[in-house]
This record gives structure tokens, sequence and C-alpha cells, in this order.
């Protein structure tokens, strides 16, 4: 037997409804309510299988009432009910279970009751979760689970582009209170503010909905009365915070912590939110780059100079890739692929940074890398020289 609320403004609806509803027998418990507020306390109390929602009352817009019901009763299905067909289109954007039209009919909400049922038959228990769920903003935004980083590596199912980015904005001020005005400014500055609002209780409950069926832990809560959210990472942790408190816990590389340091750098496979243009996260992904930068190169040397040719050359590709303008990472690469004895691979690489450095950029390539090839070139090196002083200052 399932439990259902209703919420209409209009008396005489509800009543209708709820005579429809009874006259099922799969429902044993149905409550009726024409107080938006009221019925939120209700879902709150009663955790209903269903909620059916109008969609336009006087006192609260319905968007607006359905993040109110999925904060009070998460697990619950929506229906939204509406007298107006252009509804039906949010109603699905908003991942609601169904819409009904006004006047619900019998045949209607009988394919309502097919849905319904077939939902919580094909939904399995959410299983218990032994691996810690980690939020990855390095590169691009996704979830993943602990103790493989790299793998297993799933999507968050958006469903507009609007919604991924403010739930990234709202990992940005993770366990911090963002104000509505905020949001409306960052995201809808053009939009009369009831519109911008109604957009803005749309693409949260979008977030709410995607968390959801992730099973990722973190929730989007009301704070301040209403005024705006907050968003708490509860069991979930984000990749960069790990990555920046590892670095400064560890220290300086050395025999003891390298393997560590090398997880780490497995961490930042990418600049923060490397594959959006999102102007908000310019400065931290310049912040968070720099930490890395020093981070690396000192990983880089140190593999280096205790003879882990093959593993400096993945930092230093790595490093170039990410970092392509820093001479210091060519010229680690340079000299890992020579004490490798790898002379195409020097070749190559040094190509590679003329085209760069020339070309792209219509500077002169940086003395340290030509003055280096050249003395390689002359057969002054040998796989027990002392790496060059520029790269250790480089490393810094």
């Amino acid at each position: 037997m399932m439990k259902a609320l209703l919420i209409d403004d209009e008396k005489l609806a509800v009543m209708h409804m709820e005579k429809l509803l009874r006259e099922l027998p799969e429902f044993g418990n149905i409550e009726s309510y024409t107080d938006p507020a009221a019925a939120v306390e209700a879902a709150r109390r009663n955790r209903p299988d269903v909620i059916f929602l109008d969609i336009v009352m006087p006192e609260i817009n319905g968007m607006q009432a359905a993040e109110m019901m999925q904060q009070a009763s998460p697990d619950s299905d929506i229906v939204f009910v509406t007298g107006y067909d252009k509804y039906a289109i949010e109603a699905f954007e908003l991942n609601a279970l169904d819409y009904v039209l006004k006047p619900v009919q019998r045949v209607r909400l009988a394919k309502t009751l097919s849905r319904l049922n077939g939902r919580r038959q094909t939904v399995p228990e959410p299983e218990t979760q032994t691996a810690e769920t980690v939020i990855g903003c390095f590169k691009t935004l996704r979830a993943h689970a602990l103790p493989e980083p790299a793998a297993d590596v799933k999507p968050f199912r958006w469903r507009t582009t609007r919604a991924q980015e403010l739930f990234a904005y709202l990992v940005h001020h993770r366990e911090r209170f963002v104000g509505k005005g905020a949001l409306l400014q960052q995201f809808w500055p053009d939009s009369p503010f009831k519109q911008a609002s109604t957009y803005l209780y749309t693409t949260i409950y979008q977030i709410r909905q995607c968390l959801k069926q992730s099973g990722i832990g973190a929730e989007i809560v009301n704070a301040s009365g209403g005024e705006g959210y907050t968003l708490r990472l509860g069991e979930a942790s984000l990749d960069v915070d790990r990555f920046e408190a590892g670095v400064q816990s560890l220290g300086p590389v050395n025999e003891a912590n390298c393997a560590e340091h090398l997880r780490l750098s497995r961490l930042y496979i990418g600049e923060y939110f490397a594959d959006y243009d999102y102007a908000w996260a310019q400065g931290e992904r310049q912040r968070l780059s720099a930490i890395h930068f020093h981070h690396a190169s000192g990983l880089a040397l140190f593999l280096l100079e205790q003879g882990r040719s093959v593993e400096a050359a993945a930092e230093y590709k790595k490093l170039t890739e990410l970092h392509p303008y820093s001479e210091h990472a060519h010229l680690g690469l340079l000299q890992a692929y020579a004490l490798l004895g790898d002379r195409g691979a020097v070749d190559v690489q040094y190509r590679q940074a003329e085209r760069l450095f020339e070309q792209e950029l219509d500077v002169e390539m940086p003395h340290m890398l030509s003055e280096w090839y050249e003395r390689w070139n002359a057969g002054e090196f040998s796989d027990t020289d002392a790496l060059p002083a520029a790269l250790r200052s480089g490393a810094g």
C-alpha cells in the first residue's frame, strides 16, 4: 500500500483528486492540503511515496514547492498537476515521475499509477557504500569511488548544462552559504526576478535529482530561512581537497613518501574544471595549477636523481602537457629521454618544443633548451653527468 500527498490551492480540485485515488486499491493513506507550507511539513513527517503537486498556486510557485518537497522527503516521487500544456515539458525537465492535466481523468491517472509501480519495481534499494565517494573537479566534473581514483569514472546525468554549472558553482563554494540573490545575478542576470527565481528553483531541483540518482552522499540544503543554499558534502570528498591537503602534509619528496607523492600526482588529471569555460573558476584554477607545478617539478626531479628515468619521463611528459610553456618541464623531459638512451625521443621532443616557442609563441627557443641540446648533440653529456643546474633550480 502506498502513501500519497495532494497539494492544490483549489479545494474542489484536491477533493476530486482524492476521490479518484481512493478508488484505487494501491493507495492506503492519502492526505490532502491546500496550504503548501502545511503540506511540506506533512511530507517531512510522513514521507509519502508520491506527491501530487499543482504547478500554479497564488502564494508559491509550483517549481519552488517541488524544491521544498524534495528536501522535505527526498525519496518521494512527484507528479505535477496542471491545467496548462506548457508545463508538461518543464515537468519532465525536472525529472518528475509524470504530469497530468486538469481535469484529471481516471484513465490518465491509471497510467501514472503504472509508471509509479514500474519505477518502484525497477529501482533497487541503495546498497551500503563501503568505498568512499569522490567528486572530481580536476579536468571535468565527475564522481568515482576510492580506492581506485582512475577506475569506474561515471559522469553525472545532467538535464541541462546550466544545472551542471550551478552544481559546479556550489561545489566551488562547498560548505558555505550562497545567497539566492548572488545565484540569480551569476546565472540569470538579464531575466526578470520572478522568472529567474523559477529558473533557479527548477535547476536546484534538477541537481538534487541528479545527486539522488548518482548515489552521491552530498546534499543541497536551504539555508538562512530559505534565502540561499549550502552544499554539504557529507561522506563525499573532493579530489582537489585531497590533492592540496596531501601536498601540504607530505612535505618534500623522499624515499619514504615518494609512493604517496606519485598517488597525489595521479589525482591531478587536468586543471580545475578545465573542460568548462567558467569565468568564476579562473582564480582557483590558477592557484591549483601553481601548486601542481611546484609539486610535480619536485617529484619528477627526485625520480630523475634516483635513476627512475621511466617514471621521471612520465611525470615530465605530463608537466609539458599541463604547463606547455614551462622551460624547465621541457628540459626535464629531454634529460629523462637522454638518460634512457632514447635519442629519437630527445630529437622529437626538442623539435616539438621548438615549434611551440618559435611558431605558437613567436619567441626564440629558450637558451637553456637550445644550449642543452647543442651540448648533448656534441656528446658532452653521459649517463653519469649531474643534472643541469637550471633544472634543479626550476623544481624550486
